[in-house]
Parts: structure tokens; C-alpha cells; sequence
């Protein structure tokens, strides 16, 4: 991609204004912002129907509302790997599409992001329209009105539109528009929350109490659950990039990590708090039950505002993350590519055949990778001391920085791979299990074991095969 330095001041990325700037270098002239400004943009795509889901379904898993709650909190403490991951975005000027070329090279990158990233991206971005179109649909029935098929593509094609909309603007207009999300959601949200709290059995125990082995393998499968979705979020350095290079390391990492913390906490405990009186299986029509009948239009709103909060984040950073990999066209060209095809994704799950549970599983086996990615992603930025040169790294030829061994970093590919099956032993899922977690009665501990075994593979072979990365 172009080494473009040169300052276009503000103009480059003003809100209401397409943002010029893809992949490339920030130069210094066109940083601004602050680490708060942060938060929003986490507590927007975090403020979501899929958190209280994920918490009622800790009450399915036979856990009681204490232990339900300790597997919300200790699964986001993760959060804060996410917060770290952005401190790198001011220091490089770069999105992490770029700053991974230091960990996996120029050519392993293409090859991490084209086959593992990008189309976890497209399926989340699927997942999110097909929730918000159900929403949407469930609002015009709850209104008395009826869905015909024209009605259902007009609902996928608005909520598609808006969402492409601010994507492609870029990051000033998603900076803007997540301080709206973020105060709108926060009170329709605190709204349920009230009425839930109001009818949560305090005292819920499941219909099998747990206790010893059963009971810390259903905690770990929940914990499992839920870190799943924060280390999802390992494109933080992509929001923090147009921060001045000096910016507080500590304040980008605390503003990242508790605009994604706070949210996704509070709702997973109104989650497991409505799994107390209701069936969490179908949470969207069981809510019904608790929440007053003038409440549940909005509550579906709710639903559909937060799914396209959502994917706005997503939507932008797969687009950087396409460019990363080498398509040759502009941001906007490739957010738009990326949301016509999740759409696309979606209409097919909605009106074709419904594939919507397909994605779900492969969604779920997820972490997989994305503990691994965090876990080297991480280290890396311990060895250099969060020290990235965002204009070396844009340099893509065989003199580049991160061309290491014929465009591979060997060290980075082998955590992965390592990380990766080291997980895989440790997952349970409803489609898979692995061998290490039958034989520790059905606990899942592949949100500790990849990370760590992945940290540990980089680290040393780092320092094996090149020293010098080290400062």
C-alpha cells in the first residue's frame, strides 16, 4: 500500500466527510483526539442484545447467579488485553492490519488476515444483520403490522444502509455517531435493567446444583463463552491510530478497556439475572415476559441499534483488514465490498436457507484463534516496549522491517500454529470437543491454555531467531 506522508491536516478524517486515509501512515499533522474519546466507541459496539444472551445462557449451562456472575467478570477481564493492544495504534499511526506484519511478516500476515481474520469478520457481520433484521421484523408484528417479503428486504436493506453509511465515512463520522449509540442505548438498556432486576430470582438455583469437577468445568465453559467475545475486539489499535504519537499508553488501554468492560458486564449480569425467571433459549421473544408490553418495541429497537453499532466497528476494521491483506483499492472501496457481501451473507440465511446456526459454531470455535492472536499480538509489544515504526511497516517489499525470513516470521507462525491446537485440545463447543477437555469432564480451558502456550512459543523463538527486535 502507499507510503503516503504527506499532511492533508484535518480533511483527511472529518466527520460527515468520506476519510481519505486507508491502511497508510497518520503523519503527525493530521492526529487529534483524545484517549476518553475512546470509550464511546467501545460502549457503542458493546451495548448489545448478544451480551444479555450470552448471560442467560450461563444459567442454562447449570450455574447459579454468583457463579454465572464470576464467569461475566473474569471472561471480560480480558477487555484489558484489549485496552493494551491499543496503545500500539498511536505509536505506529498504523491499524493492527499493519502492526501484525511485526509479529507473523509481510507475506505470513497476507496469509494470517486473508484465511483466519477477514472471514471471521464476514460471519459476524452476517450474524449481527440477520439479529437486527429479526428485530426489526419482530418490531413491525409487535406494532400490529404485517410482514410481507418486500417489507422484510426494505428492513435488511435500511438497517444494511445506515450501517455501510458510517462505515464508509470512516473514523471521525464513527467517533461522532458512537457518542449518539452510546447515550441512546445506555438509556433504553438501563430502562430493561430496571425490570428485569425487579423480577430476578435472587436466590435461583438450577434444577441440577453443581459442585466440585461438574461445577469448575461449567465455569470454565462459561468463561469460554464470554472472553470469546472481547478477544473478538482485536482491532482496538484501529481506533486509536489518529491519536497524537505522545498520547498516554495507560489512557488509551484504560479508555479502550472499559468502554468494552463496563457494558459488557452489566449486561451479561441483566442476562443472567433474566435467566433466573425466564427461558434464555429464546431470549428475544422470553423477555416479553418480563418487561412491560408499551417496553418491548423498543426493546427490539434496542436490539436493531445495537446490532448496527456493532457492525459499524466491524464493517470499518474489515475493510482495513482487506487492504492489509493486499487488495489494491481504496477504504472505502473495501468497506463497502465487505459490507455488500455480509449483507448478501445474511439475505441468504434470512430469505434462501437458513445457515444462521453454521455460522454460529464456527463463531464459537472462534477463540481458537483469536486467544493465540491476542496472546502474540501482546507479547510482541512486550519485547519491542510497544515501540512500532507505522511507515517501515508500510513498506511491503522484500527490504521491509517485517520481511524476516522470505516474508514469514517464523516465530509468529509457529505460536499460532502451536496456540492454535493447543486450544483446540482444550475447546468445548456444541459441535466440538476437545480430547484434553473430555477427559477433564467437559471443562473448557482453551481461553487460558492457547494464549499461554502461544506467548511462551513466540517469546522464546523470537529471541531465538531474532534477537534483535528486541530494544
Amino acid at each position: 500500500m502507499t507510503l503516503d506522508t504527506t499532511s492533508e491536516g484535518a480533511t483527511s478524517d472529518q466527520f460527515g466527510k468520506v476519510e481519505t486515509r486507508g491502511i497508510d501512515f497518520i503523519p503527525a499533522g493530521e492526529r487529534h483526539g483524545k484517549p476518553r474519546d475512546l470509550f464511546a466507541v467501545w460502549a457503542a459496539a458493546n451495548i448489545n442484545y448478544l451480551y444479555i444472551v450470552l448471560g442467560g445462557l450461563l444459567t442454562v449451562f447449570g450455574l447459579n447467579v454468583w457463579q454465572a456472575m464470576t464467569a461475566v467478570v473474569v471472561g471480560n477481564l480480558f477487555w484489558a488485553a484489549i485496552g493494551i493492544m491499543a496503545a500500539s495504534g498511536p505509536v505506529a499511526g498504523a491499524p493492527s492490519g499493519v502492526i501484525m506484519r511485526s509479529m507473523f511478516g509481510v507475506t505470513g500476515n497476507r496469509v494470517n488476515l486473508g484465511l483466519f481474520n477477514w472471514p471471521v469478520f464476514i460471519a459476524y457481520e452476517a450474524i449481527n444483520l440477520c439479529l437486527g433484521a429479526l428485530a426489526g421484523f419482530a418490531v413491525v408484528e409487535a406494532l400490529g403490522g404485517s410482514l410481507s417479503t418486500p417489507i422484510r428486504v426494505g428492513i435488511v436493506v435500511v438497517t444494511a444502509a445506515i450501517t455501510l453509511v458510517i462505515s464508509v465515512y470512516g473514523h471521525a463520522t464513527i467517533m461522532r455517531m458512537s457518542g449518539v449509540f452510546t447515550v441512546v442505548l445506555t438509556v433504553a438498556v438501563g430502562a430493561l435493567g430496571v425490570f428485569v432486576v425487579a423480577r430476578a430470582d435472587w436466590a435461583y438455583q438450577p434444577e441440577t446444583v453443581l459442585s466440585g469437577g461438574p461445577m469448575w468445568a461449567g465455569l470454565a465453559a462459561g468463561v469460554a463463552l464470554i472472553a470469546a467475545t472481547s478477544l473478538s475486539w482485536n482491532v482496538s489499535p484501529d481506533y486509536a491510530r489518529y491519536l497524537p504519537a505522545d498520547t498516554s499508553p495507560w489512557a488509551v488501554g484504560m479508555w479502550t478497556a472499559l468502554g468494552g468492560f463496563i457494558p459488557s458486564v452489566a449486561l451479561g449480569a441483566v442476562g443472567v439475572l433474566a435467566g433466573t425467571v425466564v427461558d434464555m433459549n429464546d431470549a428475544q421473544t422470553s423477555l416479553a415476559q418480563i418487561v412491560p408490553a408499551w417496553f418491548y418495541p423498543i426493546f427490539l429497537l434496542v436490539i436493531v441499534v445495537g446490532t448496527m453499532a456493532n457492525n459499524v466497528i466491524t464493517m470499518y476494521s474489515s475493510g482495513l483488514c482487506l487492504q492489509a491483506v493486499g487488495i489494491p483499492l481504496r477504504r472505502s472501496i473495501t468497506v463497502l465490498f465487505d459490507g455488500l457481501l455480509g449483507v448478501a451473507l445474511a439475505c441468504y440465511a434470512l430469505f434462501v436457507s437458513d445457515f444462521t446456526s453454521a455460522l454460529s459454531s464456527i463463531l464459537e470455535l472462534s477463540i481458537i484463534l483469536l486467544g493465540p492472536t491476542v496472546a502474540i499480538y501482546l507479547s510482541d509489544q512486550w519485547l519491542r516496549r510497544n515501540a512500532y515504526d507505522g511507515l517501515a511497516l508500510n513498506d511491503v517489499s522484500a527490504d521491509s522491517v517485517a520481511w524476516y525470513t522470505r516474508g514469514f516470521n517464523v516465530a509468529g507462525f509457529a505460536a499460532f500454529i502451536f496456540g492454535g491446537i493447543s486450544a483446540a485440545f482444550f475447546v468445548n463447543t456444541a459441535e466440538f470437543a476437545g480430547p484434553a477437555s473430555t477427559m477433564l469432564g467437559g471443562a473448557d480451558l482453551s481461553w487460558c491454555v492457547g494464549p499461554l502456550v502461544a506467548s511462551c512459543v513466540y517469546v522464546a523463538l523470537m529471541k531465538l531467531c531474532y534477537p534483535r527486535v528486541q530494544r
